[in-house]
């Protein structure tokens, strides 16, 4: 009752045996799963929030390939005690984010498990295989991108663990990163309700986008896949990196360097995308017209 309805391609949604879908072009499937515990703790994370997340980040794998969302398969595993409303909020946040993005939540699982656990399948579309972006095509003479701002979600997590980093006190920092509560509440919100870039996605593989990856593992750490991936060097300027408002207070107060938090936290969900020289100037625009910053910080040799 409270999943959005079906897409045009799918002709058996959730309640029967199996789901019925008849794609028109090419299909990209992804799976990605979250774990109490793990990948989240049921104390500093609402259900609501939980089950946002979850679909959230399986959705980001079909954003890093530029598909166009499909369906969502979700199979959740829940504790013993855990109350039918807690469940029910959960379902309501996976399905808020399928309203949001236009996925079709098609069907799934629901078991008992230990601990709270969720494992979303989503597929994506386009009208040929060869329009999927993958992680292998960046080339030499290349431009690295990112879009929006790094270590939002490195430091929700740091003020999460460690309320007494909460910038509510001032900390010593420049005047225009001193955060406010409202920046705090943001930085946690990177890392527990993160967003999938999908018409960002779409949008740099229309540019002409050559790889592409969503920063789960955090910028160094994705930049090396794609650099394996396309037996290529890539190489970052440091001083370029969009670094989130916040996070140098944030990093100040623990005394970690912000460097760190922006390129090695992960979980802020950008894209990280090669493209050739000519279209980075027409893919910041579309991206512009989105609300999304496109942001050059390295190149391809």
């Amino acid at each position: 009752q409270r999943l959005p309805a079906a897409g045009p391609q799918v002709r058996v949604g959730s309640g029967d045996d199996a789901a019925v879908t008849v794609p028109d072009g090419a299909v990209a499937t992804s799976v990605d799963a979250l774990v109490e515990g793990v990948h989240f703790r049921r104390k500093t994370a609402t259900p609501r929030q939980i089950g946002r997340k979850a679909i959230s980040t399986a959705l980001s794998d079909l954003a890093a390939m530029g598909a166009a969302p499909g369906e969502a398969y979700v199979w959740l595993g829940a504790p013993e005690g855990m109350e039918e409303a807690e469940l029910l909020e959960v379902g309501e946040g996976l399905a808020a984010v399928a309203v949001e993005t236009g996925t079709t939540i098609a069907g799934g699982d629901l078991t008992r498990a230990p601990v709270l656990s969720l494992a979303v399948t989503v597929t994506g579309h386009a009208p040929k295989p060869q329009d999927f972006v993958t992680r292998g095509g960046a080339r030499p003479g290349d431009v690295l991108v990112v879009t929006g701002e790094l270590g939002g979600a490195a430091a929700g997590l740091a003020l999460i663990e460690d309320p007494a980093l909460d910038p509510g006190a001032r900390i010593e920092c420049p005047p225009t990163e001193q955060p406010d509560a409202g920046t705090a509440g943001a930085l946690r919100a990177r890392q527990l309700d993160p967003t999938p870039h999908l018409a960002a996605g779409q949008a740099l593989a229309a540019a002409g986008a050559t790889a592409m990856i969503d920063i789960s593992d955090g910028l160094a750490g994705d930049a090396h896949h794609v650099a394996e991936a396309s037996g290529a060097l890539l190489l970052i300027e440091a001083d370029s990196i969009p670094i989130a408002p916040g996070v140098i207070a944030v990093a100040t107060a623990g005394d970690r360097d912000p460097l760190e938090l922006a390129a090695a936290g992960g979980e802020d969900y950008e894209l990280l995308a090669a493209l050739p020289p000519a279209a980075v100037a027409p893919a910041r625009q579309a991206l512009a017209a989105l609300g999304t910053a496109l942001t050059v910080v390295g190149k391809v040799e």
